[in-house]
């Protein structure tokens, strides 16, 4: 009985693993993706990604002078028109120097005027010391000495005029500097971002811009092709794009230009084959905006048409 128990037992085992053998070889289907990829809609595509921009790009605001920020004039979705002010830095130190210098501007104007008047004075005395040279009555010493004295009053009211010059110089060269601790829009458009606050310290070269500022009342896409497909692309070029998510509804994109210098890619899709030493050739193309909202700063999948006999290469991001 107790052997009988024990066959069944292994033979029970047996069929057991050989289910779980049977089981473990069958391949599992992969999942479905969650959104449909974009395809190529030419015979030869080139794939790119590509970065909505504003229209003649963003314009990145940073101070011309480094300082703490007091006002911030406008805020995220503001219009603006060239000349607007943005923000203002600290203005009491510039303000203070503009104001001495402004005080010795007016000091040496008076100093040019009492300058004038002596000169005067010195001419009247050597035009009456020639005519009584004339008469005998002064002598030659005295007629050259009052002729000396009046052509250093000349040259002293020259050299304060000279100073002067230098002072105003000075002047308007302060005055430009605190008209530079107002920031103003260089150009029209809407503040996309605004980065700084009243009380931070706005650095010359900051990592952020402190305002970015576009105009987007027309969109441009930036498409960037990996350097090694940079020679496929063709001038005027047809293009198609994709908004993430939204295959069914391509974008027919317009030729703008190409960019002729190839630069480091800076726009990184974090997939795991994707090099950080990729160089990219970048192509400038207008669109209308979809019935979808896009936004600057969004992604999309771009495929442009290569000659023909050329190998497509239909991946958006081929490396």
């Amino acid at each position: 009985m107790h052997k009988r128990l024990t066959f069944w037992l292994a033979l029970a085992g047996l069929f057991v693993a050989v289910r779980l053998v049977l089981a473990l070889q069958k391949t599992t289907p992969p999942a479905p993706p969650l959104a449909e990829p974009a395809h190529a809609p030419f015979t030869n595509s080139i794939g790119a990604r590509g970065l909505i921009e504003s229209i003649d790009e963003n314009v990145r605001i940073a101070p011309a002078i480094a300082g703490l920020v007091t006002k911030v004039f406008v805020k995220v979705g503001d219009e603006t028109k060239a000349g607007d002010p943005l923000l203002e830095q600290d203005q009491r130190d510039a303000a203070a120097v503009a104001a001495a210098q402004q005080a010795q501007v007016e000091t040496m104007r008076a100093q040019i005027h009492e300058s004038q008047v002596l000169l005067a004075d010195k001419k009247d005395a050597w035009e009456r010391m020639e005519k009584l040279s004339e008469n005998k009555v002064a002598s030659v010493d005295e007629r050259q000495r009052a002729r000396y004295a009046a052509e250093a009053a000349g040259a002293r009211l020259d050299t304060m005029r000279a100073e002067l010059h230098a002072a105003e110089a000075l002047l308007a060269r302060n005055q430009t500097q605190l008209e530079l601790l107002t920031i103003r829009a260089p150009r029209a458009g809407r503040i996309l971002q605004v980065n700084t606050r009243a009380g931070e310290y706005a650095t010359v070269n900051p990592v952020e811009p402190l305002i970015l500022l576009g105009k987007i009342d027309e969109l441009q896409l930036r498409a960037e092709v990996d350097e090694d497909n940079a020679s496929r692309v063709q001038h005027g070029c047809r293009a198609i794009a994709y908004l993430k998510g939204h295959r069914d509804q391509p974008i027919d994109l317009t030729f703008v230009r190409i960019e002729p210098y190839i630069v480091p890619k800076k726009s990184l899709t974090g997939e795991s084959s994707e090099r950080v030493d990729t160089r990219v050739l970048q192509i400038i193309f207008r669109f209308t905006a979809p019935k979808v909202s896009v936004y600057v700063g969004q992604q999309m999948d771009v495929f442009l048409e290569a000659s023909a006999g050329l190998a497509p290469d239909a991946r958006p991001d081929s490396r």
